[in-house]
């Protein structure tokens, strides 16, 4: 091992060496050609005479947008050519040397600055070598980050698409003394249709390039009356919208149709108000978090922002017709009066189209059967028959003092029937015992046995008891009391469906809202139907050429070159 180290240190220090005494011509020719080169001078043979400087630009990567400074940031290559007479040679002369690197800061260079800078260096900071060819053409292709300002159009954000321009000219050559002009650029032609290299471009993860134009134009400034020449470099991105679909859009539109719910829940849950209040908040936030991204410019809306807005005003909307039907839905008969027009709209017409069947009444909660029908009211006797029967009932009623019995006084071939403390017991059953005394005819047990019904009074007897008056007067607040608070239930439930009504309407009208403007905002912008294959993946090489390493050599491989 330490034979082949001292071995491999050997034929490193002679390759060295090798290098620092190769190339005497190089030397030479590099010593000869600036002895008298002077950097501050433009390389033209007569004073009058214009010097073409041809220049392209090689974009390696797209670093970022940033949305709120409006700035481009990138990262390229700024390729120019040209000639100078005085950097010219014969190979011949000089050991057949055909090509020189030499430091940039020892030639002449065209003062090529971004007008458009954002940054505050319009020229480019990193002097690399430049490449002199025995003919007298010059090329240098230094790196370059630029930043430079790029007008954010955010009208369509997420769905959007950005033009940057780049503008590049000399700074303090005009026209007559440096015609810029593109590399690609034909002889009447000043428009390039691809006007960067984009064959050692990095793939963005956020925008894709769809376009990179370029045009020559020449300017008049009012300070001047020569022609200034410039390159205008546009670089068409194309956001890449899937971080923005998965982490806006879809809890947008989520939050958005939540709004509909509301108005499946029930109204008597008392959380229909509370559960607008927090979607309209949660919107909130996600506004906040959108004026975060998108710069502050009052020329256009985002279209998110458009579609926040819209949701906040149709959740908003949806507060306020809430509180609206949760009003209707707690009415009483005590506080208002149903008008004819409603219940024949809300619950006669509208239910049989919103696909809404209000239950049928309960077979249990209506009449007694017929056969326990006599057709007569005891509590509340209306006609003259009722009347005479619940008098010839009153008049067999008699007092003992432990209760009522039927028929005379003393009277032993009659049954008796003792109605026990009738204020103590259910008033039905009360009336089923007077009906099981056997000198009660059929009409008159029906009599007792029949639903009660209002009516003005029951007429004063003066024959009854005042016992048995009493017992009647307490059946009968009983059963108007009853049937009184079955009329306020009734007219309650008429005002509740009114209001379930109200909220099936607001349920469709809503959900219609809702799909049609999310429809009618989010899917107008244009990259959408874009289908367009990015240009940078067709052109760009990087990443796809398929390099393959050698294999690391052993080391009796190694051994057997250093012998050689």
């Amino acid at each position: 091992m330490l034979k082949m180290r001292l071995m491999i240190e050997l034929v490193f220090c002679c390759s060295m060496l090798s290098l620092c005494q190769a190339n005497p011509d190089a030397k030479r020719l590099y010593e000869n050609l600036l002895a008298n080169y002077d950097r501050l001078i433009r390389p033209v043979a007569n004073s009058s005479d214009r010097l073409t400087v041809h220049m392209r630009l090689k974009l390696s990567q797209v670093i970022g947008v940033d949305m709120r400074r409006q700035i481009l940031t990138t990262n390229m290559w700024v390729e120019q050519e040209w000639r100078d007479y005085k950097l010219s040679w014969d190979p011949a002369d000089y050991g057949g040397v055909k090509h020189l690197h030499v430091p940039s800061q020892d030639i002449w260079l065209p003062d090529i600055v971004l007008y458009d800078n954002a940054d505050g260096n319009y020229e480019v900071t990193i002097m690399t070598k430049a490449i002199l060819h025995y003919n007298g053409r010059v090329t240098w292709s230094p790196p370059a980050i630029y930043k430079s300002y790029c007008g954010i159009d955010v009208e369509f954000f997420p769905f959007d698409e950005q033009e940057c321009r780049m503008k590049f000219g000399s700074w303090s050559y005009d026209g007559l003394m440096v015609d810029l002009r593109h590399m690609n650029q034909g002889p009447n032609n000043n428009n390039i249709h691809i006007g960067m290299d984009l064959r050692d471009f990095y793939i963005s993860t956020e925008w894709d390039v769809m376009a990179v134009p370029a045009m020559r134009n020449e300017k008049f400034y009012p300070c001047c009356q020569e022609p200034y020449p410039d390159i205008v470099f546009s670089i068409y991105l194309r956001r890449k919208t899937l971080f923005y679909v998965v982490n806006l859009i879809i809890p947008c539109v989520g939050i958005s149709f939540l709004s509909v719910l509301v108005f499946y829940l029930p109204s008597d849950s008392g959380e229909k108000v509370s559960l607008s209040i927090s979607i309209l908040l949660s919107l909130t936030v996600f506004f906040l978090l959108l004026a975060e991204i998108i710069p502050p410019t009052s020329l256009s809306v985002p279209l998110l922002g458009k579609y926040l807005l819209f949701t906040m005003i149709l959740v908003t909307l949806s507060v306020v017709v809430t509180i609206g039907v949760l009003n209707i839905n707690f009415r009483t008969p005590a506080t208002h009066k149903m008008a004819p027009w409603v219940r024949k709209t809300f619950i006669d017409f509208l239910p049989r189209f919103l696909f809404i069947q209000r239950p049928d009444p309960d077979p249990s909660d209506e009449d007694d059967p017929p056969e326990l029908m006599g057709g007569f009211n005891l509590v509340f006797p209306e006609t003259l028959e009722e009347r005479n029967s619940v008098e010839r009932l009153l008049n067999h009623a008699q007092y003992d003092g432990n209760g009522f019995r039927l028929g005379p006084q003393g009277n032993g071939h009659h049954s008796q029937m003792m109605i026990q403390n009738m204020s103590q017991t259910n008033p039905m059953n009360q009336v089923n015992q007077l009906c099981q005394v056997n000198q009660i005819n059929k009409q008159e047990k029906s009599i007792i046995l029949n639903n009660t019904r209002f009516d003005s009074g029951f007429r004063d007897y003066s024959e009854q008891e005042p016992h048995l008056e009493k017992a009647i007067n307490a059946v009968r607040f009983v059963a108007q009391h009853v049937k009184n608070q079955d009329r306020y239930d009734k007219v309650a439930d008429d005002w509740k469906y009114v209001a379930m009504v109200l909220d099936r309407i607001l349920l469709w009208v809503f959900s219609f809202a809702c799909i049609a403007g999310t429809g009618g905002i989010i899917f107008v912008a244009p990259s959408l139907y874009d289908t367009r294959k990015p240009l940078d993946t067709q052109i760009s090489k990087v990443g796809k050429k398929n390099t393959v390493l050698p294999a690391p050599l052993s080391i009796t491989e190694i051994e057997h070159n250093v012998s050689q």
